[in-house]
């Protein structure tokens, strides 16, 4: 670890801390129809998508009617996408005269794109043409991005609301979030991208001649509009295989830094949003500060372990005399441009915040540097999170640090003036629990059947941890993946797609019925035996459920995966 490794790491928290309260405050306003400094240009837009659409944005709709408005206009979006990558060899801008996307392959991309998961089971440079990287893709990674943002506020205006039927209407959150949030900003990020050196065209893949003589393509395409809301939205899908860590994809050190920063800075917003909708900023600053702990946690114990370098190493007593374990740290899997601090800030950013996207490969990090990214993603990715899913996954918990609040002093548990009762801890249990459900249990059918094991590139633990990073990344909506592993086959594809949908409609929908039970209530008034939930000790509560819930569900895996393998490492053995 180097003072300027940790230096830039400060860098990128004050800068995040410096933009989470304007963020808040313009997403407020927004969100509760006032009118804002985009107002003058996009309100005519806005009412003329409504006129066109058959909205009514002064109907306020019960919980079931938005769940019902959000899973119809999701399944329509799958259909599309599915459609348009069988069909792409059809169809123009395909330069490249790319084929038919397989079925199988096609079903789980296009689950992918529409729950902001993102995996890819495909390289994109030779697999997808141009329209449907954007008509497809693209599109998708607005729209995901957007109804999770547009999920977090139904949610919170379920605490924040008093006796009331409705919790807000879909499609008005929905344009709301696409056209003032994520389209402006996009557009402003793609552009300081093309300056750094990023390609934006429809030009046919370059043949050029390398100094040895041999004949390289290189891509070309759409791709800083891809990849400003890929970050910005939380999504992470590539326009090429090797993702950020791809020259054309995050061609410098400071390409890298702003898409960094475009991936935490909405869900960090999103805090400050519940704090002044509730009517309490210190609310939306204890999340922030629960979420912060938590990550900065992860980037010390991700950065120790790279710098650090390979335990193997100190058995065969490699460079013991320096105090190394591996002179200049594991640079292995890692871009020289980004070095490990930022590799390393980058794998927890991208796995904290339901992104995916990788400017390293995962594969290559040491056991304890990889179980990071995964310990993220196992968490529920509430540490900041995707945009809005990371809001309403830390909500569910601080339901549940108050519930547990509530049984240690007899007293019916309260949050934000709303008391939760049973019907809330049920849901918020069954949000909780899917998750682990689909990722233990689709990983122990995949350690047992051969056709599976043979998708595995390495043995022993890493191997396991291999297989266990697919269902972990595919369940919590991320869409990071352990390089070496072969997913594209028919076994992973549809298992795959199963834990994707689940892991983002079985959450969303009892969030949904969560919100619905809160809005309908009365706000209690505060009084002498009401818990603080805007304190150090509420802080510290909320960070010790998270890692108590996740560390009891999925020890025992991690134990047979990147912890065994440490120990095993220290004495020399390798996988």
């Amino acid at each position: 670890m180097t003072a300027n490794g940790l230096l830039q790491i400060a860098l990128f928290c004050v800068v995040i801390i410096a933009l989470t309260k304007p963020l808040g405050a313009f997403m407020t306003r927004l969100f509760a129809g006032e009118t804002t400094f985009l107002s003058p240009v996009l309100r005519p837009v806005e009412r003329g998508l409504y006129r066109l659409c058959g909205v009514n944005p002064r109907e306020d709709q019960h919980w079931s009617v938005y769940a019902i408005a959000m899973l119809l206009f999701n399944g329509a979006g799958f259909v599309l996408l599915y459609a348009l990558m069988r069909l792409q060899h059809l169809l123009p801008l395909n330069p490249q005269g790319m084929a038919a996307v397989p079925a199988d392959l096609s079903l789980n991309t296009a689950i992918s794109f529409v729950t902001n998961t993102n995996w890819q089971n495909y390289a994109g440079e030779a697999t997808m043409s141009y329209l449907t990287q954007m008509a497809g893709l693209t599109v998708q990674n607005f729209l995901s991005a957007a109804t999770g943002i547009a999920l977090a506020v139904a949610l919170i205006r379920g605490f924040t609301r008093r006796s009331a039927s409705g919790i807000g209407n879909f499609w008005v959150d929905m344009t709301r979030a696409t056209l003032y949030i994520l389209l402006p900003l996009s557009v402003v990020i793609a552009l300081f991208l093309v300056t750094q050196g990023m390609p934006q065209n429809f030009d046919a893949y370059v043949q050029a001649t390398t100094l040895e003589g041999a004949q390289q393509t290189i891509a070309q395409g759409p791709v800083a509009s891809q990849v400003a809301i890929k970050m910005l939205g939380t999504n992470g899908g590539g326009f090429f295989n090797a993702n950020a860590a791809h020259p054309y994809e995050n061609p410098t050190a400071l390409s890298n830094f702003v898409q960094m920063v475009a991936i935490f800075a909405i869900g960090a917003g999103l805090t400050n949003v519940f704090g002044r909708m509730a009517g309490d900023q210190r609310q939306g600053w204890a999340i922030f500060t629960a979420m912060g702990v938590l990550f900065l946690l992860g980037v010390g114990i991700c950065y120790w372990a790279e710098a650090a370098g390979n335990p193997a190493l100190a058995a065969f007593n490699i460079d013991q005399s320096a105090g190394l374990l591996q002179s200049g740290g594991n640079m292995e899997g890692k871009e020289v441009r980004f070095g490990i601090a930022n590799s390393s800030l980058f794998a927890v950013i991208t796995t904290a915040a339901s992104c995916g996207a990788v400017n390293a490969m995962h594969d290559s990090f040491t056991a304890l540097g990889g179980m990071i990214p995964m310990v993220n993603m196992l968490l529920g990715e509430v540490i900041i999170g995707g945009v809005g899913a990371g809001l309403y996954g830390m909500l569910l918990f601080c339901i549940m640090a108050v519930f547990i609040a509530g049984l240690m002093v007899g007293r019916t548990p309260e949050y934000v003036g709303k008391k939760i009762e049973a019907r809330e801890v049920k849901m918020t249990v069954l949000a909780i629990l899917c998750i682990p459900l689909v990722v233990l249990g689709f990983s122990a059918i995949a350690t047992v059947l051969p056709e599976a094991l043979k998708s595995v590139q390495d043995g022993g633990p890493h191997g396991f941890s291999e297989i266990f990073y697919l269902y972990t990344s595919s369940a919590a909506n991320n869409g990071s993946a352990f390089g070496g592993f072969t997913g594209n086959t028919p076994f992973y594809n549809v298992t795959g797609a199963i834990a994707m949908f689940i892991g983002r409609f079985f959450v969303i929908l009892p969030t949904l019925a969560i919100a619905g039970s809160l809005a309908a209530k009365k706000s209690a008034a505060a009084s002498a035996g009401t818990f603080p939930t805007h304190g150090l000790l509420f802080i510290v509560l909320l960070v010790g459920v998270v890692l108590i819930v996740g560390g009891l569900t999925y020890f025992p895996a991690l134990a047979l995966g990147p912890v065994v393998e440490h120990l095993m490492m220290q004495s020399g053995q390798l996988f």
